[in-house]
């Protein structure tokens, strides 16, 4: 009975920490495309430049990049934890050589 939370507990951690992780890609892929396509102008002349960048191109690119990676760090500090896969594969001998490649190739 054990076994069988403590391995719940696992899949659960690891789908919430797939969940976020899926969000993260979304949310600066929305930032991205509204930014690189919807913010700009078509008229070259138009376009207004901070640090010699295009307006448009600063906002999907330099501070999208900079905040999903603030993003990614609050994220990876306070919401995932560390498993260690190594103390879950001493219960099973058999997978003891495999190590947590073994949980790749599932």
């Amino acid at each position: 009975m054990d076994k069988d939370y403590k391995k719940n507990n696992i899949s659960k951690q690891i789908n919430k920490e797939v969940l976020i992780t899926i969000g993260l890609y979304l949310l600066y892929f929305v930032w991205w495309y509204y930014f690189a396509y919807e913010y700009s102008s078509d008229n070259v002349e138009e376009y207004k430049y901070i640090l010699g960048l295009p307006e448009w191109f600063f906002y999907s690119c330099v501070v999208g990049l900079i905040l999903v990676n603030i993003l990614v760090y609050i994220c990876v500090k306070f919401l995932f934890k560390d498993i260690d896969f190594e103390k879950y594969n001493e219960n099973n001998n058999s997978d003891k050589k495999w190590g947590v490649i073994k949980w790749i190739k599932l």
